[in-house]
Order: structure tokens, then C-alpha cells, then sequence
């Protein structure tokens, strides 16, 4: 099961961030059709954040036809994104570049920053450009 973690400091809505990390964990295979996500009252508990912000978290990801509620019984995954699963080899090539990224006195900002240009320069080019 998915454990949320807010940051109050970031500046993100606290419920786009609960959107966010959600998204993520089906992009990496963490959360498959099936299972469910915790009760809005398990989040409060663990992240002490307002359950109105839960709920709105979970209909804007019902919204997005990725969950669904069932009366009663919570609120349950209806289908992954993308192709990252935790175990792919891309995976471990780049927690090897993050180790050595790391190693070479880089930290999670700079990572970040050098990271997001590598995938501007990838993923803003028109298609049909194969460079």
C-alpha cells in the first residue's frame, strides 16, 4: 500500500501531491488495478493533512478514471500508467547514474535540475526527429 508523504515547504497544493505520488507509484508498478488506496482516515492519520484534501486528491484521480470508490468498501486502482515498472533495467541504470551523480558531489537539487534539462532536450523535439 502507498504511503504519502507532504511536503509542506514545496509550494504544491497538498493534494496535487497526493495526485502526484499516486500517478507515480502506477507509473513504477507499485499500485496495480486492484488495489486499494488508503482510507481518507488512514492519510490523516499518517500525514495529519485536512480529509476534504484526500477527497479531493481521490475524485481528481476518479476523474482521471485511474480509481474508483466503492461504497463502503474504499477506493480501489483501475489502471496503471505508463511502462517504468520498478524492475526494469532502465531502473537500475539510473540509480547507478544517481550513485555516481552522487559520488561526484552532486545533490538532489542539482540532480534534479541536470536530470529535467536532459529530458527537455529529449522530449521537446518535434516527432519524427530520431537525434
Amino acid at each position: 500500500m502507498i504511503e504519502y508523504r507532504i511536503d509542506r515547504r514545496s509550494g504544491i497544493a497538498t493534494y496535487v501531491q497526493i495526485v502526484q505520488q499516486t500517478k507515480q507509484a502506477l507509473r513504477l508498478g507499485l499500485l496495480r488495478p486492484g488495489d486499494r488506496l488508503p482510507t481518507a482516515r488512514e492519510v490523516v492519520e499518517a500525514t495529519a493533512v485536512n480529509p476534504n484534501t484526500v477527497l479531493k486528491a481521490y475524485r481528481e484521480l476518479e476523474r482521471e478514471g485511474l480509481v474508483e470508490a466503492r461504497r463502503g468498501l474504499g477506493t480501489f486502482v483501475r489502471r496503471t500508467l505508463g511502462a517504468a515498472g520498478a524492475g526494469t533495467p532502465l531502473r537500475g541504470e539510473l540509480a547507478d547514474w544517481a550513485a555516481r551523480a552522487r559520488a561526484a558531489g552532486l545533490d538532489r537539487d542539482d540532480v534534479a535540475a541536470l536530470f529535467t534539462a536532459v529530458l527537455d532536450e529529449h522530449f521537446t523535439q518535434t516527432q519524427g526527429d530520431d537525434t
